[in-house]
């Protein structure tokens, strides 16, 4: 069995062959040839933390992972990342271990921000003027390199709760050619933006219904179990157009739970994500809807992006 450090995998990661396979991935899942055990979570709520294994194969692939990754939320206090994990590739021909991935949970946030990209792709407005990010941590880094594959604007609002965190995000991304502009009011970013990513563990709404404007699109990446919601609930109810990774995921407890427990929205109201991609279903139907999407996390992304790090490798 090989096994890759955090080093070697950051090394080998290539954004459009991630984004290529994931894609893939997304389709398949949507079309019922993946395989996606229950997954398993583990919660600590005293510490705001919580851990995940999750497992995938897409039928006739050669491989198949299983995955875990932790969440500590209260670890940049003490100096540690929030985010740690590996993944385990194996042979879906003989079951043996192929590669361990010691990606240290480096390889869920890039997934993640893979996926992001994938929305922006299908369901960005045609003109985006300001891309607001609400929030400051990896995943919010992560998402905004992703849209700057895909999307020509440079100009972002960020949004968070600590003045030092919203000074070096705006610092980073300086750097990178981009115009950011720090905020502690997330109503201040909605008014200014109409591509929004919300990328926190938050379990009070962040964003309000009164507060977006036609055209809007949000893709909302923080709920990812129970207890977590970054939009309200007649935000989601006001939406054209929902799109969810997993509808099944995302109304059990991902962003669109809230506003489906309340009897606000429908199964039927949400499309899946690998549909969209797949050009079965739009992404938008006219320039003025507000469309959300819902990103849960899917094992098939582990998949694949763990099949992107081995195939980089040869």
């Amino acid at each position: 069995m090989e096994i890759y450090t955090s080093k070697q995998i950051m090394q080998a990661f290539r954004p459009e062959l991630a984004a290529a396979l994931i894609r893939e991935g997304l389709i398949a899942y949507s079309a019922g040839q993946v395989q996606l055990p229950p997954a398993q979570h583990i919660k600590f709520d005293a510490i705001e933390a919580d851990c995940v294994i999750k497992s995938g194969y897409m039928e006739g692939d050669k491989v198949f992972t299983v995955k875990v990754s932790s969440g500590f939320y209260q670890n940049p206090q003490q100096g540690l990342a929030s985010n740690h994990g590996m993944l385990i590739v194996f042979s879906a021909h003989t079951g043996v271990p192929l590669a361990l991935l010691l990606d240290k949970g480096w390889l869920t946030a890039q997934r993640t921000a893979v996926a992001g990209r994938l929305v922006a792709e299908v369901m960005a407005p045609e003109q985006v003027e300001a891309i607001g990010i609400v929030g400051t941590g990896l995943q919010a880094h992560l998402q905004l390199e992703a849209l700057g594959e895909v999307l020509d604007c440079r100009q972002v609002w960020v949004w968070g709760r600590h003045e030092a965190s919203l000074q070096a995000f705006c610092q980073h991304f300086a750097e990178q050619g981009f115009e950011v502009r720090p905020t502690m009011d997330a109503q201040q970013l909605a008014a200014a933006c109409r591509y929004i990513v919300t990328c926190t563990p938050s379990a009070h709404p962040l964003l309000k219904a009164e507060w977006i404007a036609p055209g809007t699109h949000i893709t909302a990446v923080g709920a990812d179990r129970k207890g977590k919601q970054e939009l309200s609930s007649a935000l989601v109810a006001l939406a054209d157009v929902l799109v969810a990774d997993c509808v099944a995921q995302s109304l059990e407890f991902g962003e669109f739970s809230h506003a489906f427990e309340a009897g606000l929205i429908r199964q039927e109201h949400i499309a899946e994500l690998g549909n969209v991609l797949a050009g079965k279903l739009p992404g938008r139907l006219q320039s003025h809807d507000i469309t959300i999407a819902d990103l849960t996390g899917l094992a098939i992304q582990d998949v694949q992006i763990a099949k992107s790090i081995l195939l980089a490798q040869q």
